[in-house]
């Protein structure tokens, strides 16, 4: 039997799945439906949205502009960890579904609807990362996740039906790609980027050049940190949203972003996903530069540790899970001498480091110095690597000839 709900608020972008789960639930469960949909940089997606929900059916359409929040509170800590999953990907989906999923419990509480539903796959990664949020912070809450219940089987039934049912979408049997968009990227899946030799299509792309059609000419930018944080551009301070605008609009100009990986879900498949990143892969490659100049070495080895673990919970879904509470209070701790200045070249493609500068810097040119120094004894290296090499030699002494 169908589980009885008297109000749902329904996770809605107003593309493909969500469009045709807003018909779906209302036909399926007989309830109102409450729609949400989450800002966090989509821009011009959100153009027509409460007209379209409206006239599908919704009650009502939420529109929370969560840009702020976004960036402060989830892409600096990452930016701050370093965080990467699996070496490549910048995290910038996973970033954004815990934000999201938190205000929507948030809505439900205020509309006092008993469910809340979601547009994530039954295969992918972000049925995790929405449920585990709702569950972290209402642990009694209903879930309606369609694409485990319905009857359709894959996209193309979608678009089928939503050309059946008149409902305007942009995704077609000719280019069914998976788009996310959010301030810190786009992700693409599906479509012909399921064939992982295919290289992918020069016209998807939103927010980089193509490397090769980039600008011609090098260009400096520095970016000013306080703490581990970005907050200024060339000299220029600035807001969350305002820095990172700021820096994908640079970073597309030069090409710099693209990423093209086979990923391991957390459900256990690989999925081949295709991302921009601009902003933040300029923040990281600066970030790490300012660490190299203020962190201890210990103190960077142990944050370095942790950044695995971060990306993996975040990746996973885990954002409000004790742990991840735990590795974002010690990594801020380690963020505290990370402020300073660093100046990269974009070209082309890439983020070349071309200096850097801190109050706090625990660089001492008269120690590292290759000329004639009067603080560093030469001779105080022959007892340390004595002494390092004293287990090597006890064992090469034991061993048989």
């Amino acid at each position: 039997m169908t589980e009885k709900i008297k109000k749902v608020v329904l996770a809605y972008s107003g593309g493909l799945d969500t469009s045709v789960m807003l018909h779906w639930l209302r036909e399926r469960y007989g309830c109102e439906v409450v729609c949400y949909c989450a800002d966090v940089g989509q821009g011009e997606e959100l153009a027509g949205l409460e007209e379209k929900a409206l006239k599908s059916g919704a009650s009502k359409l939420y529109v929370e502009d969560l840009r702020e929040e976004f960036v402060e509170e989830y892409v600096w800590p990452a930016v701050k960890a370093n965080a990467l999953y699996e070496g490549v990907y910048l995290l910038g989906t996973s970033l954004a579904r815990p934000v999201i999923a938190k205000r929507q419990i948030e809505i439900a509480r205020r509309e006092g609807a008993d469910a809340v539903a979601h547009g994530a796959t039954g295969k992918g990664n972000d049925q995790v990362r929405f449920e585990l949020t709702y569950y972290a912070l209402e642990p009694d809450i209903k879930v309606v996740a369609p694409w485990r219940e319905w009857e359709f089987k894959g996209r193309s039934d979608l678009i089928a039906y939503c050309e059946q049912h008149d409902i305007p979408v942009t995704a077609t049997h000719a280019k069914p790609y998976s788009t996310d968009r959010n301030l810190m990227h786009v992700s693409y899946e599906g479509g012909i980027l399921e064939d992982p030799w295919a290289e992918p299509p020069a016209d998807i792309f939103q927010m980089t050049a193509a490397p090769e059609n980039a600008r011609a000419e090098a260009q400096y930018v520095v970016v000013g940190f306080e703490k581990g944080v970005p907050v200024s551009v060339d000299g220029e301070k600035l807001g969350a949203v305002e820095l990172l605008s700021a820096l994908n609009r640079l970073g597309g100009e030069h090409g710099v972003g693209r990423v093209d990986l086979v990923e391991n879900r957390f459900v256990g498949m690989k999925s081949r996903g295709v991302y921009e990143t601009p902003g933040v892969t300029i923040l990281q490659a600066a970030h790490r530069a300012l660490e190299s100049l203020t962190l201890d070495r210990e103190v960077l080895r142990m944050r370095d540790a942790l950044s695995l673990k971060f990306a993996e919970s975040a990746y996973y879904g885990f954002w409000f899970a004790p742990e991840s509470e735990l590795m974002r209070a010690t990594i801020d701790a380690t963020q505290e001498r990370v402020s300073g200045e660093v100046r990269v070249k974009l070209y082309r493609g890439n983020v070349i480091v071309a200096g850097r500068r801190s109050p706090n810097s625990l660089y001492q040119e008269k120690l590292a110095t290759f000329e004639a120094d009067t603080v560093y004894n030469q001779r105080d290296a022959e007892g340390f690597i004595k002494l390092n090499a004293l287990r090597l030699r006890t064992l090469a002494k034991t061993r048989p000839d």
